[in-house]
């Protein structure tokens, strides 16, 4: 631990010109990858962002209430700080800020479910919260609104009353998504919420946006990045694989730069996804719980699809398909399916059987691994499997950015590790840890064959960017500019009725 913290502290020393306005906290990265060379430091010897984290979530909340008059649902996994975000802009922008916490405070639950009206619902949550509600000036916000299902119930008419402004925030655990669906449209609006991505991350320690945007420049016009940033952004990289993007790990990291506290923040996260495991489904906890406990030996395994076998011997995936849907829709894990063939619509080509089975942050992932590996992950040691982690960081990546995720495996044509669908083409990803990144048969297998609809093929790595025979090599950081894109056409068609 001795060394990880050296490397840490080392990692913070370099590079004012990189990362961050002059006079401004900042990352700074000198030396070649790989070696303990880590030192964060900010102002006045201060550790760096001991502020709040800025989010993408901070513009998508702020866009809403802005444009929109519905109540908006915050949902996803716990501890991706969806209380956090909605608290923040509300006590920001908001003369009133009024919050009600349905697992802290499980009073509430039955006084509202007691409420005879609109206006009888407001004067008990007034009562409650023991403060007046200022109208046009307050946003009520209900948090773990999955163990108060009326709540939703009254979303409709508490929006239609248009006196106050309405956020609601649950977790995906033991959340009914039937009830959420059955809000007419119109009164409420979701938005799913996922940790950091590695944008969030880098920025949130300090890389500034003149370097953000002459990588993305980079990125669409496929030039190669300065030698010096891109050695850099591989070590940023690195440091994101084991810290992660569950805000409470980043935020003790940027407080501490100790690593050890954020592996402790990270395996509190993870027994309480277990505890809520047990809490919320207790007919199948123990086969999610297998499931959950095996996503890290799975994915080190050759083909990291998920064999089923393995949580129980005689079971049928017709009987445990509602377990890994339950993770899914829990938010902790990212299922990954096997497509019959890479063609348009991947949907259609779905296997539900056939699945790779991702954690939903790459630093839990680490931390779930063996003790040590944090340090052998910085110091780029070979003996891990690093495309195991490679991969899932991609996955969560993807997801984060709003695409479905599957994967193509065939005795024929072999694996490519991921298939997007982009503006009505078909993407195919490549995920290479080594230094023997331009081996590919399976990709150029797939490019070449007219069955198939693959129209662009991407190689994540560890080099720098060019492209040679059609294919984009990009470095693996990269992934963070890798968001789907909903072009909206203009479409008009007119029918001819004359003569009916």
């Amino acid at each position: 631990m001795l060394a990880l913290l050296a490397y840490v502290h080392f990692l913070l020393y370099l590079c004012s010109d990189f990362i961050g306005k002059s006079g401004q906290n900042g990352v700074f990265l000198r030396g070649k990858r790989g070696q303990n060379n880590v030192f964060l430091h900010g102002k006045s010897g201060q550790n760096i962002c001991n502020s709040m984290i800025n989010r993408k979530l901070d513009n998508i909340i702020a866009n809403h209430y802005a444009q929109q008059s519905t109540a908006l649902l915050l949902s996803g996994a716990r501890q991706v700080g969806k209380s956090y975000a909605i608290r923040k802009y509300g006590q920001q922008n908001y003369t009133c800020f009024v919050e009600v916490n349905f697992i802290q405070q499980p009073e509430a639950i039955q006084l509202f479910r007691n409420a005879k009206s609109v206006a009888d619902f407001l004067l008990r949550l007034s009562t409650f919260v023991q403060q007046p509600l200022v109208k046009g000036e307050t946003l009520i916000f209900f948090d773990e609104v999955q163990v108060c299902p009326d709540i939703l119930t009254w979303v409709k008419f508490l929006v239609e009353s248009g006196e106050y402004r309405y956020a609601l925030s649950g977790s995906l655990l033991g959340l009914q998504l039937k009830d959420i669906r059955s809000i007419p449209v119109g009164y409420l609006s979701e938005v799913e919420v996922f940790p950091l991505d590695f944008e969030e991350f880098v920025r949130a320690v300090g890389v500034g946006d003149a370097t953000i945007d002459a990588l993305r420049n980079a990125w669409e016009n496929h030039d190669e990045v300065d030698a010096m940033i891109h050695n850099k952004m591989l070590q940023l990289f690195d440091l994101y694989l084991i810290v992660g993007g569950m805000p409470a790990a980043v935020q003790t990291y940027l407080d501490s730069n100790d690593m050890q506290q954020v592996i402790q923040v990270q395996q509190d996260i993870i027994r309480m996804y277990r505890k809520d495991i047990a809490q919320y489904d207790v007919a199948h906890k123990l086969y999610i719980q297998n499931i959950f406990d095996l996503i890290p030996s799975e994915l080190n395994a050759q083909n990291k699809r998920f064999i089923l076998k393995k949580v129980d011997r005689n079971i049928k995936f017709s009987r445990s398909e509602n377990d890994f849907v339950w993770l899914s829709d829990a938010g902790v894990a990212l299922p990954t399916f096997n497509v019959e063939a890479p063609c348009m619509p991947l949907l259609l080509n779905k296997q539900r059987n056939l699945f790779k089975l991702f954690q939903n942050d790459v630093g839990l992932l680490a931390c779930q691994y063996a003790s040590g590996i944090q340090m052998k992950i910085l110091n780029g040691e070979t003996d891990i499997n690093f495309g195991a982690i490679y991969e899932n960081l991609v996955a969560q990546e993807l997801k984060a950015h709003g695409y479905d995720l599957y994967y193509y495996n065939s005795k024929k044509y072999g694996e490519l590790d991921f298939l997007i669908e982009e503006n009505g083409e078909i993407w195919a990803i490549e995920v290479k840890s080594g230094k023997s990144y331009r081996n590919h048969n399976s990709l150029s297998k797939c490019m070449f064959c007219d069955e198939f609809h693959v129209k662009r093929s991407i190689v994540l790595c560890n080099d720098n960017v060019h492209v040679e025979d059609d294919i984009m090599y990009m470095p693996i950081y990269m992934i963070m500019f890798l968001q789907r894109h909903r072009r909206m056409e203009q479409m008009i068609y007119k029918v001819d009725i004359r003569g009916l």
